[in-house]
């Protein structure tokens, strides 16, 4: 054979394969979805649940990958944000996503402090927030968002759940009259704890319960004696807290210092849902309290749920233990539950029926979702209130439920027809805090 020809066909050859690389890495880059992740890794916020939420949703993206991606075709990329517990970086590190990173989808949110200013930033730039563990109700009352969704519950439902509970046990338990129990509602004074207390309020107050305190304050105060005075003087029988972890532990040794005693305290998710930092800090002093919260997932019982469902709960379970954790917050759940639903009952959808992941057709698919109860690891199922309702973008068959701490072990007491264990109520003969 010729040089001249030689060299030609090598040439082509070269060429060729340069070709097929250049193909290769192109149906590598159409076959991947980035998607923002953003979540407080850093600050208070961070062991109040977030980095336990955005672990869950790690465990999710990971078990979606290893299948081959959504649908089995596309690998999720997840681009990786701290908003560091702060507001305005929350703020920046969304801006950086969707301009500079040119993300369509923002997964994550653990504070409604953010995910208020958050759902206005991206619903106007015409981009998806899939909140997954935020759950302030003016997140979304009146919005009329188009683009903000969220699987998980609104504090609305926290003070259904509480007022529920004392209604159904006041009598049973504590021997008196619902109108006759006085409790006391304190919360950190962000969108979390002001909505979570004006639930408190209104439907303690249609149950005929006393609203004998209602008090705020900055979750970054440095002294909550005076808070632990008002409540020992208002005679409180009950306390409902909305609050974090730092701003928790702050109350309760102060309180325990002062000898304030009350029948019971309600916590509302957030700190209370650390229960292993609790627990480091008190020990057994806050057996029996009881928490409000989307429950996590391995409290329930599989055979009441939807087929695969109690085996995906034991790998999630699984991995995040591999992490060095015993205890499984329910911010895992939330994490793993919101973020499992966007990418195996939204996105496919949005790419085969609606023809890609644009911001539009995700969409119209997430509002195609119709999940029954029992369909998620956390029990309740989705669909979510369509444009033009007073909580657009909500999902309406969220529910939380009332866990207890009892020892090492927290048992679901409300409600009753899936509670694992009958509720102690109130505080026994002995409790550090037991009135």
């Amino acid at each position: 054979m010729p040089t001249s020809r030689r060299a030609l066909l090598k040439t082509s050859a070269a060429a060729a394969a340069a070709l097929s690389l250049d193909w290769t890495r192109a149906q590598a880059q159409a076959e991947t979805l980035r998607i923002g992740v953003i979540y407080d890794l850093t600050g208070p916020f961070a062991a109040g649940g977030s980095v336990a939420s955005s672990i869950g949703a790690q465990i999710a993206i990971d078990l979606v990958n290893e299948k081959g991606g959504i649908g089995g075709k596309t690998k999720i990329v997840p681009v990786a944000a701290d908003s560091q517990s702060k507001p305005d970086v929350a703020i920046n590190e969304a801006t950086r996503l969707i301009d500079q990173e040119k993300v369509d989808i923002i997964n994550g949110v653990y504070a409604s402090a953010h995910a208020v200013p958050l759902a206005a930033k991206v619903e106007q730039q015409k981009k998806i927030l899939w909140i997954t563990t935020a759950v302030s109700t003016a997140v979304f009352k009146d919005k009329n968002l188009q683009y903000v969704f969220r699987a998980q519950i609104h504090s609305d439902q926290y003070g259904q759940a509480f007022a529920g509970f004392l209604t159904e046990h006041a009598k049973g338990k504590l021997g008196m009259d619902p109108k006759d129990v006085k409790v006391a509602l304190i919360h950190e004074d962000g969108p979390y704890g002001v909505g979570v207390a004006a639930a408190d309020e209104t439907y303690a107050k249609e149950a005929g319960v006393q609203v004998v305190l209602k008090e705020g304050y900055s979750a970054s105060a440095p002294d909550l004696s005076v808070l632990v005075t008002k409540i020992k003087r208002a005679k409180a029988d009950v306390i409902s807290h909305a609050g974090y972890n730092p701003d928790i532990t702050l109350f309760l040794r102060q309180a325990r210092e002062s000898g304030l005693r009350f029948k019971m305290l309600f916590g509302a998710g957030a700190g209370y849902s650390q229960l292993d930092k609790l627990r480091a800090t008190f020990g057994a002093d806050i057996d029996n309290f009881c928490n409000i919260d989307p429950v996590p997932a391995q409290l329930l019982d599989p055979s009441k749920l939807a087929p695969g469902m109690g085996d995906l709960i034991k790998t999630m379970v699984s991995r995040y233990q591999k992490t060095g954790a015993t205890d499984v917050p329910p911010h895992c759940s939330m994490g793993f539950n919101q973020t499992w639903v966007l990418l195996n009952n939204v996105l496919p959808v949005a790419k085969e029926k609606y023809g890609s992941f644009e911001p539009d057709a995700i969409r119209k698919a997430a509002l195609d979702v119709d999940i029954p109860a029992g369909g998620t690891i956390q029990g309740y199922g989705v669909k979510f209130f369509p444009p033009g309702t007073p909580l657009s973008g909500q999902n309406e068959r969220s529910t939380p439920v009332v866990m207890q701490n009892a020892g090492e072990h927290i048992s679901v007491v409300w409600p009753t027809n899936i509670r694992t264990q009958d509720p102690v109520f109130p505080l026994p003969k002995g409790s550090t805090y037991g009135a």
